[in-house]
């Protein structure tokens, strides 16, 4: 999956300076999450889904990530409603269902996808360097900053190094199955991938050190803050306040 397809783009939300994204974004999920009242949980929809509709986003990518965010609340449902007391209001053999375990998982799901729409309204709309500058700029710790920026430029590297592995075991006639040699073959290949990150960070670490990297990447562009942008950051402020009020 692309993890920056949302990123290429030329409306008024893509334009908008990372720095205001990030901050925004930070205060809604805040507020969104310490909110327990799913109507209004349920209102906080609004901005996001706005976002992402003025931001011209594809439907369809933006489709499957929530899917793939409520296949893991799926489970909840199948939970939640039968083991959290409460009001029982309905009896399906030797389970009951409570009203309070249907509340609690709705309002998980309605967080969850709100949320999750913010980040892409706003932080998908920008690449992931734009993003790391951004941070820079607001004083995030430079070591976090770094963090950041190397899991996302190595991951794909990895992912990549995984396949290889695993294209060599089935070469030489590996299939999974139940049993312990699968289970052993998948450890080693778990390690051989450790061991191999960790060889290929010292190397990139050496490189770096060769080009007279001193633990700090070195800001040559600076953001400048734009009428559009306070408005937006005024704007989503006062929604935050909005919903913030209910909490």
């Amino acid at each position: 999956m692309e993890m920056e397809e949302f990123a290429a783009g030329d409306s008024w939300v893509h334009k908008l300076d990372p720095r205001v994204k990030i901050l925004i974004t930070l205060i809604f999920s805040i507020v969104v999450a310490l909110n327990n009242h799913v109507s209004m949980v349920a209102i906080s929809l609004i901005l996001p889904v706005s976002l992402i509709i003025c931001a011209r986003l594809d439907f369809r990518p933006l489709l499957v990530r929530l899917g793939i965010v409520n296949g893991f609340i799926l489970f909840l449902w199948l939970f939640l409603p039968f083991t959290t007391p409460g009001e029982i209001i309905y009896t399906l053999g030797p389970l009951t269902v409570q009203r309070e375990g249907i509340h609690q998982a709705l309002l998980i799901t309605v967080k969850s996808n709100s949320i999750v729409l913010m980040a892409i309204a706003m932080l998908g709309t920008s690449t992931i360097f734009t993003l790391v500058h951004a941070l820079s700029h607001l004083y995030v710790p430079d070591k976090l900053v770094h963090l950041f920026f190397f899991c996302f430029r190595y991951i794909h590297v990895i992912r990549e190094e995984y396949f290889r592995l695993s294209n060599a075991m089935k070469i030489r006639g590996f299939r999974p199955r139940t049993n312990m040699h699968t289970y052993r073959s998948y450890s080693y290949l778990v390690g051989m991938l450790l061991v191999r990150s960790f060889d290929r960070s010292a190397r990139i670490l050496q490189a770096m050190k060769c080009r007279g990297f001193r633990s700090r990447f070195y800001i040559l562009h600076h953001y400048e803050m734009k009428s559009h942008d306070y408005a937006v950051a005024l704007s989503s402020a006062a929604f935050s306040a909005f919903i913030l009020v209910f909490i």
